[in-house]
């Protein structure tokens, strides 16, 4: 890949959204199809793989004081504008809020496990109204629609990504040491754009400070007892703000973060992490941007073999970004942010994902506290070797060998989750 291609990628997949990313895409879904429609729909039914179901059954709504899906439907199907993609709901009102839940009272919104599908990110909406019907399938990507129709009128028809394989979906993966060289020797113009990561994502961390969001994690940790047992130190500090955006962010604050692959808890991992570090360590403005991008772009090509959405909990992977940036700032090597990531594989592998809620900031706690204790293994030239578990020598391979556990060993494990949380009493 070329420099231009590699920005073209991370422009395409470090993007801003309000909210979790599952809920949002079936309201920006939902918002399509709506307006294909042309009038308030009568009845929306939805089918959504297992996956999006999972992520979506349990985080905030900005702007709504509610969980779940049925407010974000309701919100798209009568206000959504879709060409704010992710950030659709932005400017939701009380008074839509309130029409919203008098929607939802009318038993209009029916929602569906999709059966019989490999694509773990698909969305499928069909609104009705006075015999009319309009449908909109969003797949493989948040924002990615791939069919869209009124009645026999077929708009947009790209279902054929449906039955293509992973392989020919794929582009052309990169390997670390090009993420590295990327990120280390890119003019500095050309990714200085990637600081917008830090500044959404810090406004959204110092948000969770000002209300009560989610478990409070890391407001718990700004408090006397939280200093009394971490500290007051940089390590502290490193969990308290990544904890801090997450808490907001899955407690439905009505504040944008920077995602990272379709993740929002991924973009604040892979942004916080390294902020907080190299503010601390008095880097240097360029010291940070670029260990910002190795942060974004080591997680994007992780998420290249591991898929937008899997058993695996993300914070794995974006926590090994994070953990290759705070490596790059305590003065390391290649060889170096190469034993950082060995280091985090070889703990954080089968971390398992069952659905976005308040309860992640513990993960990504998990995750964090690992890329730190990674990235200090790293600096002293200790790395976890290849005779245990899944490390190999050469770190790609170790990297796909994570891929490939969260992407095809942990199927069944996914199947159970979900079955779990969808019947309990």
């Amino acid at each position: 890949m070329t420099n231009a291609d590699i920005i073209r990628l991370v422009k395409r997949e470090v993007i801003p959204a309000i909210g979790c990313t599952e809920p949002m895409a079936v309201a920006l879904c939902t918002a399509y199809a709506a307006r294909e429609l042309g009038s308030k729909p009568d009845k929306i039914e939805i089918s959504l793989s297992a996956n999006i179901l999972k992520n979506a059954m349990g985080v905030g709504i900005p702007g709504t004081g509610m969980i779940g899906l049925p407010i974000a439907v309701a919100l798209g199907a009568l206000f959504g504008d879709p060409s704010n993609g992710l950030e659709l709901l932005k400017d939701t009102t009380p008074r839509q809020v309130d029409e919203g839940k008098a929607y939802i009272s009318q038993g209009c919104i029916d929602i569906s496990l999709k059966e019989d599908i490999s694509e773990k990110l698909y969305i499928e909406v069909c609104c009705k109204a006075a015999g009319c019907s309009s449908v909109a399938i969003i797949a493989h990507d948040h924002t990615n629609l791939i069919y869209l129709a009124k009645g026999e009128q077929v708009i947009k028809d790209n279902r054929s990504i449906l039955s293509q394989t992973e392989s020919e979906q794929e582009e052309e993966e990169l390997t670390l040491k090009q993420v590295y060289e990327f990120a280390t020797t890119a003019p500095l113009e050309d990714i200085e754009f990637i600081n917008e990561a830090r500044r959404l994502n810090e406004e959204a961390s110092n948000m969770a400070l000002k209300g009560n969001y989610g478990h409070n994690l890391g407001k718990t940790l700004t408090r006397p007892l939280g200093k009394g047992v971490m500290g007051d130190t940089i390590f502290s500090h490193i969990l308290t703000a990544t904890s801090c955006a997450c808490d907001a962010r899955m407690a439905g604050a009505m504040i944008p973060v920077m995602c990272n692959s379709g993740s929002g808890n991924q973009g604040i991992v892979a942004t916080m992490p390294v902020v907080v570090f190299a503010r601390e360590n008095h880097n240097t403005d360029e010291e940070l941007t670029r260990a910002l991008m190795l942060s974004h772009l080591t997680a994007v090509y992780i998420k290249q073999s591991l898929g937008r959405l899997s058993a695996l909990c993300g914070c794995v992977v974006a926590a090994t970004g994070s953990s290759c940036g705070i490596t790059y700032l305590m003065g390391g090597s290649y060889r170096q942010v190469a034993y950082s990531v060995k280091n985090m594989i070889a703990n954080l592998a089968g971390i398992v994902c069952d659905g976005a809620k308040p309860s992640c900031s513990l993960k990504v706690s998990s995750g964090v506290s690992t890329a730190v204790l990674s990235a200090i293994m790293a600096i002293q030239n200790d790395v976890v070797t290849s005779v245990e578990g899944i490390i190999e020598d050469d770190v790609d391979k170790s990297i796909h060998n994570l891929t490939r556990v969260g992407s095809q060993g942990m199927n069944e494990t996914d199947r159970l989750i979900l079955d779990i949380m969808t019947h309990k009493h």
